[in-house]
């Protein structure tokens, strides 16, 4: 949808392979775009007021004026797009506000990554309506100073998935985005039914890193090098090989405390079933499981994670980034 007065763009969710917690840590990290995507509309409003309506973030409707952006508590759902906006008006001074509305084809719970998909679809579509543009580059940093303002600390690898879209070969803070370009990527994907802590699983890490550093870091080590391994195997399409990768980086996640018995139960089941890997994705504690299946495996890996109590996630990987909405 598009005219002068409104834009709509929209981001895909994320699901990361490889490189859990060591991103943070300036460690390779390997992720997807996942084809279930979150839009935003944004439109010029003839006033002095930002309004967002988000019914899939939990905000019927939220509205401030201008002056006001950034100041007081705000609620979680708005931090990134109020703080992005807030930073944008800085630097591209506009004499009215604006109306945001998101729609989300996914969950929250998913742990696809819907904090960064909305933060990218507002910023595509906001610089978008007043004629801005933005390289991907630019877009990223726009974005990730958004995050970094809110939450202090963030590797970007999620952004980045949103942006550029494919799945690449990731280093925070986007000092390196490279696209993997794959005939095919057969991996299902099973949710355990609990959303996962990753504030509380990100201060464990960190005590664990102030307590015994070396130790740590080691295994942060190993989780890049496996990512390296990962995008060399890929590329290769050496799919055994891909298999023993996703096995070693759940070992690594085992080893920082952060999978879960949820997530070992789908992960054992489909190992059982003939998936050739599985890992968790992302921070662990809950959220999603990804496990590599070949054509012969696939529907009996499926089967087996419903069976163990999770819910098998039908998406489509290495969708499109960041798009206007035509």
């Amino acid at each position: 949808m598009k005219n002068k007065n409104s834009i709509t763009a929209s981001a895909p969710g994320k699901l990361m392979l490889t490189g859990g917690y060591a991103v943070v840590h300036g460690q390779p990290t390997i992720v997807t775009a996942v084809d279930q995507s979150l839009s935003v509309t944004v439109q010029k409003n003839g006033q002095d007021t930002f309004h967002l309506y988000a019914p899939d973030l939990g905000i019927d409707a939220y509205s401030k004026t201008i002056d006001d952006l950034g100041k007081k508590e705000l609620p979680k759902a708005v931090r990134f797009v109020e703080i992005l906006y807030k930073n944008f008006l800085e630097r591209f001074p506009q004499s009215e506000g604006i109306n945001v509305t998101t729609n989300s084809e996914f969950s929250s719970s998913f742990g696809f990554g819907s904090s960064s998909a909305v933060t990218v679809a507002f910023a595509k579509a906001l610089t978008s309506l007043y004629e801005l543009d933005f390289s991907n580059d630019q877009l990223f940093d726009i974005c990730y100073q958004a995050v970094i303002e809110v939450q202090g600390v963030g590797s970007g690898f999620d952004i980045a998935a949103a942006i550029w879209g494919g799945t690449l070969y990731y280093v925070s803070p986007a000092k390196i985005v490279k696209p993997i370009v794959l005939e095919k990527l057969p991996i299902v994907v099973g949710y355990t039914g609990i959303k996962a802590d990753t504030p509380t699983l990100i201060r464990m890490i960190n005590s664990d890193l102030n307590r015994k550093p070396a130790e740590i870091k080691q295994v942060f080590s190993d989780i890049g090098q496996i990512s390296n391994d990962l995008e060399e195997k890929l590329l290769a399409s050496d799919w055994s090989a891909v298999g023993g990768l996703l096995n070693s980086h759940q070992q690594q996640m085992r080893e920082l405390g952060v999978s879960s018995i949820e997530l070992e139960r789908l992960i054992n089941a489909s190992l059982d079933a003939g998936a050739l890997g599985a890992t968790l994705s992302g921070a662990g504690g809950g959220d999603c499981m990804v496990a590599l299946v070949d054509d012969k495996s696939r529907k009996k890996v499926g089967l087996a994670i419903e069976e163990a109590g999770g819910r098998v996630i039908e998406v489509n990987l290495q969708a499109p980034g960041v798009r206007i909405e035509n």
